[in-house]
């Protein structure tokens, strides 16, 4: 059956499609004979009382030029759609949520948003991860200097980040002594924002994994992203190298304990990021490495992604 499916990203002619998620799962859509329509960017909106956007159909071609055609804009109501794919990345600012909170008008109105818009705003993505302390190393949230300078001195070693960053950006390894310590706090805490810390995991050498969750289920495969050099960040836009896995016991056991619950509000795709035995981030928002994984180990994750799309729409 055809259905009319939407992605609200960030501009399309910036991406690079031999690695964009997105595009993976444009491109398995358009493949089941689905219509694609791209959301212009910044045009989510509500006329009339109904969530709206301007919304042109797209084809995509699996190549790195010339991979997108647009047809021709138009402004019209999200309720004539099947589903909304939210893929937009962090940060998750003010824009981002009142994006979210005119796709949960769309949800009213009967269109399938994924992920649902409520889990992208309950759900920061390192907070998240807390939901389950007994899958977490140490970690500390504050907006406390001293705080921080004692879970320090506890732990000798830590990491400190942001709450809202992505992609390794101000992700700091702090080791007791360190005499950037109080420049470092002053630019992540500022005038008072939350900031974790997280007992930094040796482990990290050999990768930080990324487990992708298609509607509560973990693919079998994960992508360690190996830190590079002298670089202690494995994220693949700091330059670390991706090198596919099979999951460990430990891997599918903490899949288990928060796939389910993920499931159950209705955050169909999910990337959780593990380092070690240690799940240390829950990626709702815009997870990524899919055509790494696919590419490696012969795999369709996007469609599987689309069969759960499909089914829910099914029994709707």
């Amino acid at each position: 059956m055809n259905r009319h499916i939407a992605v609200v990203m960030d501009p399309i002619e910036k991406i690079k499609p031999v690695k964009d998620t997105t595009f993976a799962l444009m491109l398995e859509a358009q493949r089941r004979g689905h219509t694609v329509h791209y959301v212009a960017p910044g045009s989510l909106g509500v006329r009339g009382g109904e969530a709206s956007a301007r919304l042109a159909p797209i084809r995509v071609e699996d190549r790195d030029h010339e991979y997108f055609t647009l047809g021709e804009e138009t402004l019209r109501p999200l309720r004539g759609l099947d589903a909304v794919l939210m893929r937009k990345d962090p940060p998750v600012d003010a824009q981002f949520i009142h994006d979210t909170q005119v796709l949960s008008m769309a949800e009213d109105a009967g269109v399938l948003v994924v992920n649902r818009p409520q889990g992208l705003r309950d759900l920061n993505e390192k907070l998240a991860a807390l939901l389950f302390p007994h899958c977490c190393p140490e970690t500390l949230v504050s907006r406390n200097a001293a705080d921080f300078k004692a879970f320090i001195r506890e732990h000798g070693d830590v990491v400190v980040k942001p709450l809202d960053g992505m992609g390794g950006r101000s992700i700091f390894r702090i080791r007791q002594g360190d005499g950037n310590l109080n420049v470092i706090l002053e630019t992540l805490i500022g005038d008072g924002a939350l900031t974790m810390a997280q007992k930094y995991l040796p482990e990290i050498r050999d990768g930080d994994k990324r487990i992708l969750l298609v509607d509560g289920e973990p693919v079998p495969y994960a992508l360690a992203r190996i830190p590079q050099g002298d670089e202690f960040r494995g994220n693949l836009a700091a330059g670390g190298r991706g090198e596919g896995r099979p999951l460990t016991e430990r891997d599918r056991w903490i899949a288990a304990q928060v796939g389910p619950w993920l499931k159950a509000r209705g955050m169909l795709f999910v990337g959780l990021d593990v380092i070690g035995d240690y799940l240390t981030e829950v990626n709702v928002t815009s997870p990524t490495c899919v055509r790494e994984l696919d590419a490696q180990f012969g795999l369709n994750i996007a469609g599987l992604l689309l069969d759960a799309i499909e089914a829910r729409l099914d029994r709707k």
